[in-house]
């Protein structure tokens, strides 16, 4: 720890330096302007401006040009600049090299006249370049690459910035206002829970991001499940042989310190590419939770009022490695493993429940001390091929993958009763629970790719997996001052599941018009046995799922889309699994092995004006809706939470989004999204249930360019009231700060950050069930400042690993890594 905090000292001591440094040079600096036209000498308003370093072309700046196609680069300390000019539709141009120096400090550039892509433009290879929000048929994407978005932001920063994306405290990804998002990199998901993925995006620097894909309904070609969406970070593909990495290192503090860290290599020869990288992160923290409740009966009433507070420690192991060869120029095969590793305690962990017959009188009350420890790992490997048939684009690849997850944690609950006076009333009830579990996952895919003609393409491909579990809940009393079983509460679940699919996509573009229309049909075989209770459950299904995806260009600046798919969504694992989970004596979680999968009709009518303004209107009904609802029990007078398939879930939603230049050194991105999620069922707790609420969610992401190096960021976030399964949730909203700088030609990057900067994030909910009386109250950390410094190393400029789709996605998504 003496070490890690020299060294950031040393960082900090360095940013301060060299930023005094810089302040000296940018006291000469210069401005570059000018005015872009169209062919026909209009002003062209909404052109990409990147200012670029004369040297090796790096990206310094971006801007887009105001109504009057003017632009304008200042504060420019001395170097030699280049600047690029970039629309859809026209062919890219250069202006320069431009030297900034002491004798020579403001360039008017002359008028820039864009030329459309069908003509040429003397000897000059054009290049089309990509703006920052691109619709394509099935997806929404975000090119990163060369973006102002790139520069100094991690991963984790720049998907909160997506449009439509919000991430929560605990790193729960939602897309349009529907939680359960599928996180992938290069295709691939990440097999990680979700503070592991945060950490994991975290120490992935912006530079290396060459987009975010933004799948909100997925097409066949993807697995059926999941009805939230896909979210797929595609990392940069480099060119040239040698070698590159990065390593990060950062440290929080918030009630408690926060270590993280990374390194990340790659190799290319002209035969292989090898890849590592390996994510560590440390988190102490803690977890408050107040319930206040009332338990009616047809004879009397009982209040509850329970106040826990948690400390726990956390640490995550993240990892990857694989090996590429290259068998020729059009076959290729590969390994690769990833894994991780997680452990942590709540050993600080105590509860006091008052009880009395009227509230705020006690009439007795229980003391609880409810240490627990933990360790989850998993490990996943694959096999990949590679092969490009033809010229024309016809390609086949096949991934193998095999996948093992294993967790253990044990639990104790020591419960001391007390009478009003708060006097010993009885002898103390202590029990302790053991929950090992082990997951085998075996997976094998393949995909062809066949164009029949220069506009028309098929896909087509085949799956299959085969799951098992062994889930094991043990419980012990301590009585007569020993341990003994206790046979009646503990139980033993075994499940299988074998699902084989295949597909078909029909992609034919027209002028001005895409058509994409898919099939998928997926057959299930499941079994789960509870094997002390005797009870099983055996499933075969067999399901279509269709998608239809319609795409109309309608002007330069006006693009319109349609698109409809079905989805399934299985159950989780553990949520199959029969047990029960005690957050104290009165407050328990419990699964339910007879949960049915949901099936989801999505639809989807999108807008795009200029590239900068894209609209989606939704609509999703959802049969068997899975939820958590959270219940009393008032026999028993406790709460629960278990997932139950509700009749019926309607979504209707309006998402917008809008990024805007402000001023030259001020960007904005704005997103809202406004949505009504309706729940009912003929039979919830003996009465029928009906439930929703319109709420929205509304993100901005400020960033102001200090200098070339410097930027400033202001982030903020606000999620109304709404109501989700039975479960009416309250308001929750937030403010982070964040100040980067880059150093050494932006190899050597510092930030420092403010998560929740007001301390403002609390989680509040009541029960959307008249009948059931409860308020739940919890803080967690969330008010955090972090310092990081990331250095990236080695040739800027190598061919990375190839991307894969993994067959075990659908199948490793299911699996909670716990922690």
């Amino acid at each position: 720890m003496k070490k890690l905090t020299i060294r950031i000292l040393a960082c900090v001591f360095s940013l301060f330096t060299i930023s005094a440094a810089s302040a000296q040079i940018s006291n000469n600096a210069g401005k570059l302007s000018g005015k872009v036209l169209d062919e026909k000498h209009i002003n062209q308003s909404y052109v990409s401006v990147s200012l670029l370093a004369a040297k090796d072309s790096t990206l310094i700046k971006g801007s887009i040009t105001d109504d009057n196609g003017s632009y304008l680069f200042e504060r420019l300390p001395e170097g030699q600049y280049l600047v690029a000019f970039n629309m859809i539709g026209y062919a890219r141009v250069f202006k320069g090299p431009y030297a900034i120096n002491a004798s020579h400090q403001i360039y008017n550039i002359d008028n820039v006249e864009l030329v459309p892509t069908s003509k040429q433009l003397n000897s000059v290879s054009i290049v089309a370049r990509k703006p920052l929000i691109e619709r394509q048929i099935d997806k929404t994407v975000l090119n990163v690459e060369n973006s102002v978005l790139a520069a100094g932001n991690t991963a984790l920063e720049i998907l909160e910035k997506a449009p439509g994306v919000s991430v929560d405290k605990d790193g729960n990804v939602s897309l349009r206002g529907k939680a359960g998002v599928t996180v992938m990199l290069d295709g691939k998901p990440t097999y990680l829970s979700n503070e592991q993925l945060a950490n994991l995006l975290r120490s992935t620097e912006g530079n290396a991001i060459q987009s975010i894909e933004l799948i909100t309904n997925p097409s066949a070609k993807y697995d059926a499940a999941g009805n939230s969406g896909i979210i797929n970070i595609k990392l940069k593909k480099n060119r040239n042989y040698g070698t590159n990495g990065s390593v990060t290192a950062g440290a929080g503090y918030g009630r408690y310190y926060k270590t993280n860290g990374g390194l990340s290599l790659n190799h290319r020869e002209k035969k292989f590419n090898a890849f590592g990288e390996l994510n560590y992160g440390k988190n102490k923290r803690f977890h408050d939770l107040n319930i206040d409740r009332v338990n009616n009966t047809a004879t009397d009433q009982t209040f509850f009022r329970q106040t826990s507070s948690q400390i726990g420690l956390r640490e995550n192991y993240n990892y990857k490695a694989g090996v590429d060869y290259f068998i020729n120029d059009k076959n290729t095969i590969g390994v690769a493993v990833n894994g991780y590793r997680s452990t942590g305690n709540n050993n600080d962990t105590k509860v006091l429940t008052l009880i009395g017959s009227q509230p705020l009188k006690t009439d007795s009350s229980v003391m609880a001390s409810n240490p627990n420890q933990y360790k989850y790992s998993g490990i996943t490997y694959n096999m990949n091929y590679k092969g490009v048939l033809d010229t024309a684009g016809q390609e086949i690849s096949a991934d193998a993958d095999y996948s093992r997850y294993s967790g253990l944690q044990n639990s104790e609950y020591n419960n001391i009763y007390l009478n009003a006076d708060g006097q010993p009333s009885r002898a103390p009830y202590i029990f302790k629970n053991r929950t090992p579990s082990l997951v085998k996952i075996l997976a094998a895919k393949v995909d062809y790719t066949l164009p029949l003609s220069k506009k028309m393409k098929l896909e087509t491909g085949l799956k299959s997996s085969k799951v098992s579990t062994d889930n094991v809940s043990s419980f012990e009393n301590f009585l007569n001052n020993n341990w003994q079983s206790d046979l009646t509460r503990s139980d033993h679940f075994i499940y299988d599941e074998n699902i084989n699919a295949g597909y078909i996509n029909l992609n034919r573009e027209f002028t001005g018009l895409t058509v994409q229309l898919g099939l998928r049909a997926e057959q299930t075989n499941s079994k789960g046995n509870s094997v002390p209770k005797q009870q099983v459950s055996n499933r075969h299904y067999f399901d279509l799922f269709p998608s239809i995806f319609v795409n109309r260009v309608l002007s330069k600046n006006h693009e319109v889309g349609f698109s409809y798919s079905r989805r399934i969504d299985r159950p989780d694992y553990e949520d199959l699994n029969p047990f029960v989970y005690f957050v104290d004596l009165y407050t328990y979680s419990m699964g339910n092995p007879f949960l049915n999968p949901q099936y989801t009709n999505s639809f989807e009518v999108s807008y795009s004006y200029k590239k900068t303004i894209n609209a989606t209107l939704g609509y999703s009904h959802t049969n068997d809706a899975i939820s958590r609802v959270l219940v009393s029990d008032t026999i028993k007078k406790t709460l629960f939470i278990s997932s139950q398939n509700l009749a019926q879930k309607k979504s209707y939603s309006l998402n917008i989004n809008s990024p805007l230049t402000l001023f030259k050194w001020w960007t904005t991105n704005n997103n809202l999204t406004i949505f009504y999620n309706e729940f009912s069922t003929p039979n919830l707790l003996g009465v029928p249930y009906k439930g929703g609420k319109t709420a929205f969610n509304f993100n901005s992401n400020q960033t102001i360019t200090l200098n070339s190096t410097t930027n400033f960021e202001l982030s903020g976030f606000y999620r109304s009231a709404q109501v989700d399964g039975t479960l009416s949730v309250k308001p929750i909203y937030g403010i982070d700060l964040g100040i980067s700088k880059s150093f050494m030609e932006k190899k050597l990057n510092i930030k420092l950050a403010a998560n929740d900067v007001f301390n403002l994030q609390k989680f509040r909910i009541t029960s959307a069930i008249p009948s059931q009386i409860y308020s739940v109250n919890e803080k967690s950390e969330t008010r955090v400042f972090r310092l990081t410094c990331s250095y990236r190393f080695g040739s800027t400029a190598i061919k990375g690993a190839r991307q894969r789709s993994k067959g075990s996605s659908e199948e490793e998504n299911r699996v909670k890594s716990g922690g």
